[in-house]
């Protein structure tokens, strides 16, 4: 190669941050001369953003500079926000930098939550899919103290009762007590399901079920949100809420930028990738993350998680490297699955396999929840390079 290749990662998620210090790690491990090959991240926001904490109050340390992570391993990071992909030209356009031109592209936007177009959702509906909607909604928190003496204040509406939002709705009762003294937390959980946490299967749904008794939630399931007004939320059912707060939990789709490779995508709009995150049918395109599909073993792909986009980003970054050079590549399957669903002061709940059987419950498992979050899904921040590049080796990290 005459001139420099570059490799352009997109996203700055957990499968993007990882995917582009693999590719500095592989290309290290190569021993690649300094300038031979270049990584260049485009990501909208110049952070690393934890958000699978969002639902949390204090969220003063999951905001990550990505020049702390990235700069160390000699990654180039442009904050823009892509609005193309060329494969043929093999080119990525962005609204505000250019035009970036790549050698081997890997696609990790993300995904995002999906709002219905329901009356009142977009100006009443706050949400905790990103660190932004979840500082706004702090901010809405807090400001109900000044109107503590209405009815409607002290009331919350979660829409969505998946992971998010149980996690979201067993830390309301805490946070409306801290602004509104005095005043007793009406927590109400909605679901279109018959039951709450439905993908959490038979085995954690007592104890789910358990958790937000003992938390005083309350639960509507086979009903949906039909309106939103100022201090009010309307049901299928016909119940009509005084809620000063509603934060919508329910979907979750991939970025739209899927849509700019030539290729189907499924049901969430991701797209499919092989044992080595290459995107089928498309030259030098790789994809991880909540953007791709990826097998984990015989019967099971992946899940829009951390769990699963971390790894998925690690062997993206090893094998756009090999791929780019001819060097060879490393396939990825997970054997194992695990779930930890944090249930506020309840504990938190301890699955394992796909079936998500109960292993622990109550607070050693909450102990294994905080693990997670505060230490175990954070790249190293101290600036060491070795370090930043050693924690980005593709392995399997063993169950939490």
């Amino acid at each position: 190669m005459t001139d420099a290749a570059e490799i352009v990662v997109i996203g700055s998620g957990f499968a993007g941050l990882w995917a582009a210090l693999g590719a500095a790690r592989r290309l290290d491990e190569l021993a690649v001369p300094a300038g031979s090959v270049g990584i260049t991240m485009l990501s909208r926001n110049p952070f690393h953003d934890i958000r699978v904490r969002n639902y949390e109050a204090d969220l003063t340390d999951c905001r990550i500079p990505l020049t702390a992570v990235l700069d160390p391993a000699g990654i180039s990071h442009v904050v823009a926000d892509v609005t193309g992909i060329d494969t043929g030209a093999q080119t990525v356009s962005t609204s505000t930098a250019g035009t970036h031109r790549y050698d081997r592209l890997v696609l990790a936007a993300g995904s995002h939550v999906v709002k219905p177009d329901i009356p009142g959702l977009r100006e009443f509906g706050f949400d905790v899919d990103t660190y932004d909607g979840a500082m706004k909604l702090g901010l809405h928190l807090r400001a109900l103290a000044h109107d503590a003496s209405m009815p409607a204040a002290a009331t919350a509406v979660v829409v969505g009762a998946g992971l998010t939002g149980i996690e979201t709705a067993c830390e309301l009762p805490g946070r409306l007590r801290a602004v509104l003294a005095g005043a007793t937390p009406r927590v109400i959980l909605v679901d279109r399901n018959p039951w709450v946490g439905s993908d959490m299967g038979p085995s954690a749904r007592p104890v789910i079920e358990k958790a937000l008794s003992d938390n005083g939630i309350e639960t509507r399931t086979e009903v949906s949100v039909t309106r939103l007004a100022d201090h009010r939320v309307e049901l299928s059912s016909g119940e009509q809420i005084q809620a000063a707060t509603l934060i919508w939990c329910a979907g979750m789709r991939a970025s739209p930028l899927t849509a700019e490779l030539p290729v189907p995508r499924d049901r969430l709009g991701r797209v499919m990738v092989d044992d080595y995150l290459r995107v089928g049918g498309v030259a030098r395109v790789f994809a991880a993350g909540d953007v791709a599909v990826a097998q984990m073993d015989d019967d099971h792909v992946s899940v829009m998680s951390c769990q699963h986009g971390r790894p998925m980003g690690r062997y993206a970054g090893y094998d756009v490297v090999g791929d780019l050079l001819g060097e060879p590549m490393l396939s990825l399957r997970i054997p194992w699955y695990v779930t930890v669903l944090d249930l506020g002061p309840a504990g938190a709940v301890y699955t394992e396999g796909w079936e998500r059987l109960v292993v622990k419950h109550g607070a050693d498992a909450k102990s294994t929840k905080r693990t997670i979050n505060t230490q175990r899904i954070y790249p190293p921040l101290t600036g060491d390079r070795a370090a930043l590049l050693a924690a980005a080796a593709p392995e399997l990290q063993d169950r939490p």
